[in-house]
């Protein structure tokens, strides 16, 4: 599907899914960070390869935690954490200020990574019936170019637009627990979940 054709009655559809979904995930933030986290109402693009990198930065390091989509509709879900987020949520989970992400600062960050793709996917299978099943996270430490090309090819995407689910967490401190988050589906996914919501 070429997401440019999207209708604007189907990017609503998705928009409210995911704001189920980020419903859930502040849900599940505020609880394992002790904290209030409060969501922002999520958007929905649809943006081209070349916007992504130019609008966030391709060369900018970051840290990105990639959960594969099994099941009906096979997929890559993403979570960018912009670098200074990443070192202030282990900082926050372990009482340390981080200089460096070691293994136990990974293993925190796949776990939030972990818990806001689930409940994304979570959110679709409850409107939609579909089975959808989280891997195990896969962290990396990267430039933001290498980390969304080797996401995308993963994935068989082989369109020149991708959807954008965005989302900002805020904590009850006012800091904002920023990310970018990307659902990339394999070919035929997005017609299966569309077509099951009755808006093909």
């Amino acid at each position: 599907m070429n997401y440019s054709s999207l209708t604007p009655l189907q990017l609503d559809a998705l928009s409210e899914v995911s704001n189920i979904g980020a419903g859930n995930a502040a849900t599940a933030l505020s609880q394992l960070l002790n904290m209030k986290v409060d969501m922002t109402v999520p958007e929905v693009n649809v943006i081209s390869f070349n916007e992504i990198f130019t609008t966030i930065g391709s060369e900018e390091v970051a840290v990105g935690v990639m959960v594969r989509v099994l099941g009906d509709t096979p997929g890559n879900i993403l979570f960018v954490f912009e670098q200074d987020t990443a070192f202030d949520v282990i900082e926050t989970l372990t009482g340390e200020k981080a200089k460096e992400v070691n293994e136990f600062g990974a293993s925190a960050l796949c776990e939030i990574g972990n818990i806001i793709s689930s409940s994304y996917m979570n959110a679709i299978s409850k409107f939609t019936g579909l089975l959808m099943t989280p891997s195990v996270p896969a962290f990396s430490f990267d430039m933001m170019g290498a980390i969304l090309s080797t996401t995308f090819i993963e994935s068989g995407q082989f369109d020149d637009n991708v959807l954008d689910f965005e989302t900002e967490f805020l904590r009850d401190d006012s800091k904002k627990l920023s990310g970018h988050f990307y659902y990339i589906p394999m070919p035929g996914s997005l017609e299966k979940i569309l077509n099951t919501l009755g808006i093909n």
